[in-house]
C-alpha cells in the first residue's frame, strides 16, 4: 500500500503510529520488538531453548521468519489507514479523530454515558492524554460531566446534543473514508474473513455483527 500524505497533527487528534519501523525492508532486523537478542550479546540463551524459570515468554521467531512480514503489513496498514481518515476529517474542518473515537463510544453507551475508567476501556485509538481531550470537549460542549448517583466522587461522561450533531455530521466523512479505503477494496466474503481473523486476535473480542448500525448516528 502506498503511502498517504501525512496530516498536520492538532492537540486532541493524537493517534498511535505503532511500530515507528514498520516501513523497513522486512528482511532486516529494524522492528525492536523481534531483534535478536543473540546478534547483540552472544551470552543471551538461545529462545529457542524452553526456560524453567519464571520469566517473559520465550518465541522461536528469527528476524528473518518470513512470517513477520504479516506482522509488519498489518501494522503498516493500520497506520496508514488511521492517518488518511485522520487527514480527511481535518481537512474537511470536523472533529479530530480521537473527538470522533470519544463521542462513538459515547454514542453506543447506554443512555450516551460512561465513567471515565469505562471510557479508557472503550477508545479503540489511544488512551494518551484522554482526560484532557475529554476537558477540552466539555469545553467546546460536546460532553458534559454529570455525577454519579452510586458513587459521591465518580463522574459520568455524558455527550450533548451538540455532541451528537457534531458526530453525525463527521460520520459522513469518516464513513465515507473506510468505504473507500477498505470496504470497497474488499468482497462481502474478504471482509467476512478479515473480522474472522481479527477477531482470532483480539485480545478483548466482542460480539459485534460484521454489519452494525451506528447507534446514535441514526
Amino acid at each position: 500500500m502506498s503511502s498517504f500524505p501525512e496530516p498536520q497533527r492538532t492537540s486532541d487528534a493524537c493517534v498511535p503510529v505503532p511500530g515507528t519501523q514498520v516501513a523497513a525492508s522486512p528482511a532486516g532486523p529494524t522492528d525492536p520488538a523481534v531483534a535478536d537478542p543473540a546478534a547483540a550479546d552472544p551470552a543471551v540463551p538461545d529462545p529457542a531453548v524452553p526456560d524453567t524459570a519464571a520469566g517473559p515468554r520465550r518465541s522461536t521467531l528469527r528476524p528473518g521468519d518470513w512470517r513477520l512480514s504479516a506482522w509488519r503489513s498489518f501494522l503498516r496498514t493500520y497506520t496508514h489507514i488511521v492517518r488518511q481518515l485522520e487527514h480527511d476529517l481535518q481537512t474537511h474542518h470536523k472533529i479530530a479523530i480521537a473527538s470522533y473515537d470519544v463521542l462513538v463510544q459515547l454514542a453506543e453507551a447506554p443512555d450516551h454515558r460512561l465513567r471515565m475508567s469505562e471510557l479508557a476501556d472503550a477508545v479503540l485509538l489511544s488512551r494518551s492524554g484522554l482526560t484532557r481531550l475529554v476537558d477540552r470537549l466539555q469545553r467546546e460542549g460536546l460532553v458534559e460531566r454529570h455525577p454519579d448517583p452510586g458513587d459521591a466522587r465518580g463522574l459520568f461522561t455524558v455527550m450533548t446534543d451538540k455532541g451528537r450533531a457534531a458526530l453525525r455530521d463527521a460520520a459522513v466523512v469518516h464513513l465515507a473514508g473506510i468505504s473507500e479505503l477498505v470496504v470497497a477494496k474488499l468482497t462481502d466474503a474478504e471482509l467476512a474473513e478479515l473480522q474472522r481473523l481479527m477477531t482470532k486476535l483480539d485480545l478483548a473480542p466482542t460480539a459485534s455483527p460484521l454489519i452494525e448500525d451506528q447507534p446514535g448516528l441514526e
